[in-house]
């Protein structure tokens, strides 16, 4: 049981990080910390960013348990971002636009939706598309584009400044965060609990481990009564998660847009092609425009030996991957480019050729059916349990920020 008194150490700043600690010190518990290795948000994260999808939700009679699970939390977080005041002014009710080029992710999408067909409205010409936005904004021929629009129950969320907005509020009630090596977690130190130490119904669970410590790169060791992991795709760097979790990179670009531009696309509903890409209306203080390509993610790869071996090499002999390492880039692959300016010749050719003003990789992590991982360390003992894991947002997650500390 955690008591209001127990220590509580959060490992990751980021958007979960964040709120655990923030709703941890509005419920009492004085004696939280949070460790990070880079000012908040760091700069590999994926909820560092401008804007992310925002869509209500609610949960349903007939939900299955994992169906249960999701839309509770999805509820949970829509309460927030329409009436916790830290949340609420970072939430833009713009509406949506969800489209699709192939039959299959089409229908996809109208299973998305099914029993709550009446809540949207059938997009499938060119000339519907355009009309969603004011016009100028939408100038492509949307070729094998079908989809629909939704005025309200959506929109998006300025992510970082919801971020920044809660670790502020946490700090104000006591949270303390310690960054750079002082809160670079780099390993965690494990003991067994004693057989002798344990009932009969733990001993019946098997064997059982507890959560020591842990280590930061200046060489401290830190101890709290419940640790939490929520270090996003750097959780992986930590923690052997049996191939249950991938760190996994997505692209972002922008686009300068000018002050009249800047004007006209103000309070846009997100545009989004499950198979193309999507994007929101511009910043209001960079005047920048955030395009997204929409493809499965990439992976920093680490393999089970080196590549020193060259005649293993020349004769064409594959090394296996049994990891991925996030790294911090402003830039991305060529072919990521090609898909995001491939995206605005059908959306809006007038913008295709402009510049980028700014790219980047950003990192999260993926889990094999793309819920998030919430347990307690599995190998820890039932009543003792004093690591509790959170991660795996899988790049659709930001919006669940803040009732990943209110369960």
């Amino acid at each position: 049981m955690l008591l209001h008194d127990n220590s509580i150490i959060i490992i990751g700043g980021g958007t979960w990080g964040c709120s655990i600690a923030l709703e941890l010190a509005r419920n009492g518990y004085g004696e939280v910390t949070v460790l990070d290795g880079e000012e908040v948000p760091s700069s590999i994260a994926a909820g560092n960013d401008l804007n992310k999808i925002m869509e209500e939700g609610s949960q349903f009679e007939d939900d299955t348990d994992s169906a249960y699970a999701w839309n509770r939390l999805h509820t949970l977080c829509t309460r927030a971002w329409l009436e916790d005041p830290i949340y609420k002014p970072y939430y833009h009710r713009t509406g949506y636009v969800m489209a699709a080029s192939s039959d299959p992710a089409y229908a996809a999408l109208l299973q998305d939706i099914k029993g709550h067909e009446h809540e949207y409205k059938n997009v499938n010409s060119a000339e519907e598309f355009r009309n969603t936005m004011p016009k100028g904004v939408l100038t492509g021929e949307f070729k094998e584009w079908r989809g629909f629009s939704k005025q309200s129950g959506a929109g998006w969320v300025f992510a970082k400044g919801a971020i920044l907005a809660a670790k502020n509020e946490a700090e104000k009630l006591g949270v303390r965060f310690i960054t750079g090596q002082k809160g670079e977690v780099i390993e965690l130190s494990f003991s067994n609990v004693s057989q002798r130490d344990l009932t009969q119904t733990e001993k019946d669970d098997g064997p059982g481990r507890t959560l020591e410590g842990l280590k930061t790169a200046d060489g401290t060791i830190h101890k709290a009564g419940t640790t939490v992991l929520a270090s996003g795709a750097n959780a992986d760097f930590l923690l052997d998660f049996k191939n249950q979790l991938r760190p996994t990179a997505w692209t972002l670009a922008h686009i300068k847009m000018t002050l009249s531009e800047a004007e006209l696309y103000k309070n846009l509903p997100v545009l989004f092609n499950i198979e193309k890409g999507f994007f929101m209306e511009p910043s209001a203080e960079t005047h920048e425009l955030k395009i997204c390509d929409e493809h499965p993610g990439y992976i920093n790869p680490i393999y089970s030996r080196t590549a020193e071996d060259s005649e293993t090499v020349a004769k064409g002999k594959s090394h296996t991957i049994i990891g991925s390492r996030p790294f911090a880039k402003h830039q991305i692959p060529l072919e990521a480019e090609t898909r995001m300016r491939g995206f605005l010749k059908e959306t809006m050719p007038h913008l295709a050729s402009r510049s980028f003003s700014f790219a980047r990789i950003c990192w999260d992590a993926d889990t094999p059916d793309r819920m998030p991982l919430i347990d307690w360390y599995p190998n820890s003992c039932p009543g003792r349990r004093n690591f509790l894991l959170a991660v795996g947002g899988s790049g659709h997650s930001f919006k669940t920020m803040p009732a990943m500390g209110q369960i």
